[in-house]
């Protein structure tokens, strides 16, 4: 069976008082217990967020990450640092770091590639544009998005990622992909991924990221290869969030 996973990307989002009320809700919440969760906050917020997520079933994960160890990067993370402040988890390849910060896949493999170096858990997003998707081009790209990395990985490596199926049309619009269209994508990855090896396909975390939020979670969980969430904006609010672990349940 695969562990479901809900993290919450906070995007340029958050404020310590938020950090401080997560960590007292959730010391405190009833969980299911098969059930990995994992909190993604601006840079700045990660200590405050290694202390009060201490006792808690908080996982502490990063935006994103440099793919060299140090030197003059200015404005630049490494994997090293992140790890100091208790990070598991990072995004690699989010849609807004592609737009926004022209990463290729070409960057989106080395920062996986540095993620796994320091033993960190990439999340890898993947997702078509609303134009693919019309165009009828929608598993072509998600797929050479996954081969370009997955391909270039050994099997060990391959075994730590997860990957986030992210419509990019859907994320900060309020639209959400239905079930059957995200489950559709999903079994897409799983199906290419046993064509290269059925155990790893059996076992890899494939989660949906595109206005995941309290009211949809359940049904969008409910599809057989969806095993968790990236939730947005839902994850600032920790009543919906909490509602969302709940439906993974």
């Amino acid at each position: 069976m695969r562990t479901p996973l809900i993290a919450g990307n906070w995007k340029m989002n958050g404020s310590a008082e938020l950090i401080r009320q997560f960590g007292e809700y959730f010391a405190q919440a009833e969980l299911p217990e098969a059930l990995d969760i994992t909190i993604i906050p601006p840079f700045p917020y990660l200590h405050a967020a290694q202390d009060a997520f201490e006792g808690t079933r908080l996982a502490l994960g990063a935006q994103t990450l440099n793919p060299v160890h140090s030197g003059a990067h200015t404005g630049e993370v490494s994997g090293q640092m992140l790890r100091e402040f208790g990070v598991c988890q990072v995004l690699i390849g989010h849609s807004e770091r592609r737009q926004l910060y022209h990463e290729t896949d070409d960057h989106v493999y080395d920062r996986t590639h540095a993620a796994l170096s320091v033993g960190l858990t990439p999340v890898l997003c993947v997702g078509e544009t609303l134009e693919e998707r019309d165009a009828g081009e929608t598993m072509q790209v998600v797929l050479r998005q996954v081969g370009h990395v997955m391909a270039r990985l050994e099997p060990a490596q391959q075994q730590q990622v997860v990957i986030a199926y992210e419509p990019v049309w859907a994320i900060g619009t309020g639209r959400t992909a239905s079930p059957e269209q995200a489950q559709e994508v999903m079994a897409g990855i799983r199906e290419y991924q046993a064509g290269f090896d059925a155990q790893l396909a059996a076992q890899l975390r494939l989660i949906y990221g595109g206005s995941m939020n309290a009211g949809n979670a359940a049904e969008l969980l409910a599809q057989p290869d969806i095993d968790g969430g990236l939730v947005g904006g839902a994850s600032l609010k920790v009543d919906d969030f909490y509602a969302i672990c709940q439906s993974a349940g």
